[in-house]
């Protein structure tokens, strides 16, 4: 992760097999804009109103440009739902998100919202039904047969993202430069966190694919010295300063204050040395970690002259 927020979050993903960097960016892009579940108003009562083509008494707007700023209203959902949420305004002035009442179960995201105006002597009151859902769903859809009388069902749109974008790099593993890297912009309402919905995103797409999976898995146990590395560490990587790689502002000052210019001098380091320098903590260790077995590196890792690696090393654990 590079950047974050409330509402933007950009990641890195690597290494990925040729090919599959746009395969995983485009299904986690797609889940994304049209699977995650937000809040949306799905039916509005508005007093004196018979229809949403209506305008109303007292009220410059009519109530078709009254729902069309309603929609633009974030929510966040505490629970199942649905709840009803009030707005009620008497005299001259603009109504804006932050008139709306409701229980705690809901936050309203954005409270600058114009609504609505109110002209001299006028007034207004609207009834609004809140449901969590996924996707585009019609008004036709929206119109349940428990809806009470006065209620116009109205189209909503549920989802929290309202921007996605990805892009594929070429990245190295040891010699091999064929690998693909992975990053993802995400913009969301606020109402989920960028980190959060690329994790949901990712499980849909998993579930879904699990379908085609016709037989056992089987779960083995396995120490990361297992794992194939590359048979050449060339010294070109090894030797790569730490200033080109994708760190948090954290965790990089830790490593400039500790006097680590490049992975060779970084991986001579176990955990425990690692934990033992100023303001380095378990985040920083859980980042620096992740980023060395992407590269196929761990701490305490020894190599001969030919920069292949020296079984038995590496891979220290804390006492």
């Amino acid at each position: 992760t590079e950047t974050l927020s409330e509402r933007y979050g950009k990641f890195y993903a690597a290494p990925f097999e040729r090919g599959f960097g746009t395969t995983v960016g485009n299904s986690i892009r797609r889940a994304l804009l049209s699977s995650i579940e937000g809040a949306a108003i799905t039916a509005v009562k508005i007093t004196g109103v018979e229809h949403e083509f209506s305008s109303i008494k007292g009220v410059v707007e009519d109530a078709t440009d009254v729902i069309l700023n309603l929609k633009q209203v974030p929510f966040k959902l505490h629970g199942s739902g649905p709840k009803m949420l009030t707005i009620s305004r008497k005299g001259a002035g603009e109504v804006t998100s932050a008139d709306i009442e409701a229980d705690g179960d809901v936050e309203v995201l954005d409270t600058n919202i114009h609504i609505a105006t109110i002209s001299s002597k006028g007034s207004i009151e609207i009834e609004m039904r809140l449901k969590q859902g996924r996707g585009y769903v019609s008004a036709e859809l929206n119109n349940d047969e428990d809806l009470s009388v006065g209620f116009i069902p109205i189209d909503s749109v549920h989802t929290p993202i309202k921007k996605v974008n990805y892009n594929v790099d070429k990245t190295r593993q040891g010699s091999n430069t064929e690998y693909d890297r992975l990053t993802l912009e995400v913009w969301t309402d606020g109402s989920v966190k960028p980190e959060d919905s690329i994790g949901l995103a990712a499980k849909l797409v998993k579930d879904h694919m699990s379908i085609f999976i016709n037989f056992e898995e089987e779960e083995e146990e396995y120490k990361y010295e297992d794992i194939a590395r590359p048979p050449l560490m060339r010294n070109d990587l090894l030797d790569k300063s730490v200033d080109e790689l994708e760190l948090s502002v954290r965790s990089y000052n830790c490593l400039k204050n500790a006097e680590i210019r490049s992975i060779r001098d970084l991986i001579r380091r176990s955990e425990k040395d690692m934990l033992h320098t100023k303001n380095f903590g378990k985040k920083s260790l859980t980042e620096i970690k992740d980023m060395l077995h992407g590269m196929g590196l761990d701490f305490g890792m020894e190599f001969d002259e030919q920069g292949n690696p020296i079984p038995g090393t590496g891979g220290r654990d804390l006492d």
